[in-house]
């Protein structure tokens, strides 16, 4: 109830300084003039603003309506509509910890769980510093690294409980952070900029990947159409049995695999049964 006014209608947006106002509309000009039509510029523009104040102000949504020749409601339709877009003030690194359903049962909801009480903030909330925001997210596109970590959309994979507690302490104490993947770690301003479309200028960033895992890649080569490695499996039609057991398994259907739940040595720990 505390968001509901009554009375007065609101103000209008106040306008960036002029110092800064030129700078972006500069910036503006040259994201806008990659596409055919204008419009379609308001994506990247979003994360423009974003990069100068952390999330988007009210100011940013007059500003991207002001120079695509959109309403505010048009802009503001498409900033409530996508959750990369921050509508208050964050941190200076977005830690996300997938909660989806794998990375959940190898340890993700237990990350999670114990993020909010070492960091005391709940979901989409910053620490008191500044310094970071935690939230769930879903998939982070990395199931055959689970339970993952994002900050700032770089990888933290393989995590446990305790590495990701080291990892947001060592985050606010301004401890160097090295991703698992990718680019080095930057704050959530700059990752801004550069998802406007505006070059990294960190010397090596560019050049900086990680591959995919195992997992990953077999599944690319299935989609181009080569051929999966060889399976050896015991037939289920008629025939003798085999005292040897099969040397792989299609599917987990067949075999189910160790999880967090029935391998006590898995970084996770185990889970228990709901009530136990």
């Amino acid at each position: 109830m505390s968001d509901v006014t009554l009375g007065m209608p609101q103000l209008p947006a106040p306008d960036y300084p002029a110092e800064v106002r030129a700078r972006l509309e500069a910036d503006a000009r040259e994201v806008i003039a990659r596409y055919p039509d204008s419009r379609s510029a308001l994506l990247p523009l979003l994360h423009l603003v974003q990069s100068e104040e952390g999330h988007v102000t009210r100011t940013g949504v007059r500003f991207c309506a002001e120079v695509l020749d959109l309403t505010t409601a048009e802009v503001t339709a498409v900033v409530t509509f996508y959750t990369m877009y921050r509508r208050k003030p964050s941190g200076d690194y977005q830690v996300g910890v997938c909660t989806n359903t794998l990375c959940a049962v190898m340890g993700g909801d237990a990350i999670f769980e114990e993020l909010q009480r070492h960091l005391e903030v709940g979901n989409g909330e910053t620490t008191e510093d500044g310094k970071v925001t935690l939230e769930h997210i879903e998939c982070n596109a990395a199931c055959d690294f689970a339970p993952v970590v994002m900050v700032n959309w770089e990888f933290f994979d393989n995590q446990t409980v305790d590495s990701a507690k080291r990892l947001v302490d060592d985050l606010r104490a301004g401890r160097t952070v090295e991703p698992t993947r990718g680019a080095p770690l930057c704050t959530y301003k700059e990752t801004a900029r550069i998802l406007a479309g505006f070059p990294d200028p960190r010397p090596g960033a560019v050049e900086a990947g990680g591959a995919a895992g195992p997992a990953s890649l077999v599944g690319l080569r299935l989609a181009k159409g080569e051929s999966a490695p060889g399976r050896v499996v015991s037939p289920r039609s008629s025939g003798a049995p085999s005292d040897e057991p099969p040397a792989s398994h299609p599917s987990s259907h067949d075999a189910p695999q160790r999880t967090s739940a029935s391998d006590p040595q898995h970084p996770s720990g185990p889970v228990t049964e709901e009530g136990e």
